[in-house]
């Protein structure tokens, strides 16, 4: 029994789809040495050989398709500075809301509606910076506005 040929995918280039190919049969010296070439430094002690190929091939892609795009890269720096200095070190993503979009919560047998604008959001026909702020005018109190619209959610936790 003979295997299909492995299609290429489009606009892939040969040599590099070669190199790929042979990745999983490099010994791991050989990869430690790859390694060193593609990234200019010692491979971590603790990579092992599925780690190393992991690494090299990624690399060999990005070099040749391009990497993260520049706005991404700059968020992914953002949030590991800012998750760094947090006692638990978790990462929150941003969540992002496209301008137009309602958000409804119905609060005391009252449902409520704001729309999110390019630069703030609108509720009862007024402007507002924050959720926080919209979610304070609702209940009396203050609140986390993303957390009392149910864009965030905190285990054990009334929302305040």
């Amino acid at each position: 029994m003979t295997s299909a040929p492995k299609q290429s995918r489009a606009g892939a280039d040969p040599a590099v789809e070669a190199e790929l190919e042979r990745l999983p049969t490099i010994l791991i010296s050989n990869l430690r040495k790859r390694y060193r070439e593609l990234f200019r430094t010692e491979p971590p002690k603790a990579f092992g050989p599925d780690l190393l190929r992991r690494s090299i091939a990624h690399r060999i892609q990005e070099r040749a398709y391009g990497g993260v795009a520049l706005s991404v890269q700059r968020l992914l720096d953002q949030l590991v500075k800012s998750a760094s200095v947090k006692p638990n070190g978790r990462l929150q993503l941003p969540r992002l809301i496209k301008p137009g979009s309602e958000l409804v919560r119905t609060w005391n047998g009252r449902t409520h509606r704001v729309i999110v604008t390019a630069d703030g959001f609108a509720y009862d026909g007024k402007p507002f910076a924050s959720l926080s702020e919209i979610a304070s005018a609702i209940t009396g109190t203050k609140w986390n506005g993303p957390r009392f619209f149910g864009l965030r959610t905190k285990e054990g936790s009334d929302g305040r």
